[in-house]
């Protein structure tokens, strides 16, 4: 026992900055690995995303207790989520709030109605182009605006979805990959509680394709 309080004692001060940085991060922001494709192309595998864990709530840190409501998910929102039907976490963006209605007719998306509109738009360097060929375009509707990815030869899991009434204090959540993401077309509607915070921009990227060089062009992209 007199060994191990020696110890701390000799290395409080490394302690106590290895103990605010767990706060710090389960608190008030983070960054996440991203594995997957499904938010390509706005966040692309291999990029550090900073999350802002206070833009919503602020929680105890180490759990999901908020002690301060800030704000609300807002329609177009990069959300980070710990996800319970998933069974891990998520990163997806907010299309229906609640009280919104929500439809997929072949691909393209209604809320409350309204149709979006597509603007065509050239992407380059998106590795899974090669053995999944793909179209983009600029999503709008009312104030949101993002890019998507459409796949040419996939079927996907279905073009067609809803339409679906976001009940209260749930968010509907998709990808903008939109033909490769599990996300509330599987999982149904994801409760305000899992969503743990906001992705704000690409922290830095290393490209799984190439060694995983440094991707140059992504270090500090700001996430729309």
């Amino acid at each position: 026992m007199r060994a191990i309080l020696g110890l701390l004692s000799r290395n409080k001060g490394f302690i106590t900055f290895m103990l605010c940085m767990v706060i710090f991060r389960s608190a008030i922001a983070d960054w996440n690995v991203v594995p997957t494709g499904s938010m390509q192309p706005s966040i692309r595998i291999g990029d550090r995303i900073m999350v802002d864990k206070a833009a919503y709530d602020v929680r105890l840190p180490l759990t999901h207790i908020s002690l301060i409501h800030r704000a609300d998910p807002q329609r177009g929102d990069i959300v980070v989520l710990e996800s319970a039907s998933a069974n891990e976490r998520l990163v997806k963006r907010v299309i229906g709030v609640p009280g919104d209605e929500v439809a997929l007719r072949e691909n393209h998306l209604y809320i409350n109605g309204q149709p979006a509109s597509y603007q065509p738009i050239a992407v380059q360097g998106i590795r899974d182009d090669r053995e999944d060929p793909a179209q983009y375009a600029m999503e709008n509707v009312g104030a949101m605006h993002h890019l998507v990815r459409w796949s040419i030869a996939q079927a996907g899991h279905g073009k067609d979805f809803g339409p679906v009434i976001v009940p209260a204090g749930q968010y509907l959540l998709l990808g903008d990959n939109r033909d490769n993401s599990a996300d509330s077309r599987y999982f149904g509607f994801f409760p305000r509680g899992e969503i743990t915070g906001r992705a704000t921009r690409v922290a830095l990227s290393l490209d799984p394709g190439n060694h995983y060089l440094p991707r140059g062009d992504r270090w500090g992209v700001a996430l729309q």
